[in-house]
């Protein structure tokens, strides 16, 4: 009688399997998980000052403080990646706080998507659209004006 296979067997669904061989991969550094989480409550709590006080100086009928932080954050990323590219060789630690944690947290894009989700249901259709397009049009742009500013002032 020949033996099948495990998942040939009446009853299995699927093989056991030994466990899986570790990847290589090293653990988690506690180190740059502190750094993360140091920058994204910064980030956040900046974002939180920004898109409080922006609608006060250009109205409350549009995401206003969504695009300034996304566009700002871009700039900044721009900026940041070009220093630490040529300029600035970075600790891992730097750069997790300022990119990952401070930058991530600073810009949204589940607030973005909520903004368009809020902006269609209203029926302001046209505003929703234009919002999509200019914040990745802007947002890119920034990016790469940050990326500009750092090649020409450093």
């Amino acid at each position: 009688m020949a033996v099948r296979p495990l998942a040939a067997r009446p009853g299995r669904c699927y093989p056991r399997r030994a466990p899986a061989a570790p990847t290589g991969d090293p653990p988690v550094n506690p180190t740059l998980l502190i750094a993360v989480a140091a920058g994204g409550a910064v980030g956040a709590i900046a974002r939180y000052t920004v898109t409080s006080a922006v609608p006060r100086w250009l109205g409350h009928g549009f995401p206003w403080g969504t695009v300034v932080v996304n566009v700002a954050g871009s700039l900044l990323m721009g900026l940041l990646i070009d220093i630490m590219a040529r300029r600035w060789s970075a600790p891992p630690e730097a750069r997790v706080f300022l990119v990952t944690g401070v930058l991530g947290a600073f810009t949204t894009f589940s607030t973005f998507s909520l903004d368009v989700v809020t902006l269609y249901e209203r029926g302001a259709l046209m505003a929703a659209a234009l919002y999509v397009a200019g914040s990745v049009i802007a947002g890119v742009l920034a990016l790469f004006a940050g990326m500009w500013l750092g090649r020409v002032l450093l």
